[in-house]
């Protein structure tokens, strides 16, 4: 891993490259990185640009898009080349509390060289229109515009470990909401918590094929989500047996904040009181059943090396 000397970003937010050369950031505030070890443009298009089903839309259809956490504005970039290849047209909500991962993004030349020059020029354009701020207020106050009207929601915040704000079961009612008859949902994260907040607002799920080079053959890429039923055609696919089991464990009780309010702390811990009152099966008695470690975590995001 290459990290850079970068003073500007005071020692919160470092510059890194990924397996695939392309740049991220890594968080010391949430310990975890941007984007997957595999790569920020890779990740993109696996994560959020495959399963969504562009290809379902004419030539000159509009595309409404819901995205969360901008962060650095890969999935956004990637989304815009999407677009344009498809000649769709793209009306995009983009939700961010922090300003500084794009702008450091913006002036990294080394972001910059990923990209067409008219890519680089349509982010800095689209994303001008970013409504920041806490995601939980903001998206409340768009809700009139965005009820049942997103083809497409990406949901990249980091995960539930860190930030459960943005995963909780009130949260992702808001999100759930927002969702067009056959719109579709797309993030990395495969925690039991979230897919039970998912289902229990009456989506359908499917999980993501595993990437090439993954050895957790029995544990999905991430989650996709709809009001309509799902096809289970590549890369979407079944939950495993472990995966459905999980469902079942302490790891699916939600994370609640029923104010829109509550710190991480808080609400880890009224999580973890409701996990121990909740007599379902504990999560390490469900990984000795399955033989599993703590690779099962699902910290997402490649650490510092």
């Amino acid at each position: 891993m290459n990290w850079p000397d970068y003073s500007g970003a005071e020692g919160l937010l470092k510059p890194c490259r990924c397996k695939d050369g392309s740049f991220s950031l890594w968080s010391e505030d949430y310990g975890q990185a941007f984007h997957s070890e595999r790569g920020a443009i890779q990740e993109a298009q696996d994560t959020f640009l495959a399963p969504a089903g562009l290809e379902r839309f004419a030539p000159g259809s509009t595309l409404r898009v819901l995205e969360l956490c901008v962060g650095t504005g890969t999935n956004t970039a990637v989304l815009l080349e999407a677009c344009q290849q498809r000649q769709l047209q793209l009306q995009w909500w983009g939700l961010e509390l922090d300003p500084q991962p794009l702008q450091l993004a913006l002036a990294d030349q080394r972001f910059q060289q990923q990209w067409p020059h008219q890519t680089v020029e349509a982010l800095k354009k689209q994303t001008a229109s970013i409504h920041w701020g806490d995601a939980r207020q903001t998206l409340r106050g768009l809700q009139s515009q965005l009820v049942g009207r997103c083809d497409l929601v990406i949901h990249d915040a980091f995960s539930p470990g860190v930030c459960p704000q943005l995963w909780s079961l009130e949260f992702l009612a808001l999100v759930s909401q927002c969702l067009a008859p056959q719109g579709r949902l797309t993030t990395y994260c495969s925690a039991a918590s979230v897919r039970q907040s998912l289902l229990t607002h009456g989506l359908q799920l499917a999980g993501l094929k595993p990437h090439a080079g993954s050895a957790r053959h029995q544990w999905s890429g991430g989650t996709v989500a709809s009001p309509s039923e799902l096809p289970l055609a590549e890369p979407l696919v079944a939950f495993s047996l472990m995966e459905q089991e999980h469902l079942r464990t302490q790891a699916a009780v939600p994370y609640l904040d029923p104010t829109g309010q509550g710190t991480a702390a808080e609400i880890q811990e009224q999580r973890r009181q409701q996990q121990q009152s909740s007599g379902q099966l504990s999560t390490s008695a469900w990984r000795r059943r399955w033989q599993q470690g703590e690779g099962l975590r699902n910290a997402g995001r490649f650490p510092p090396s």
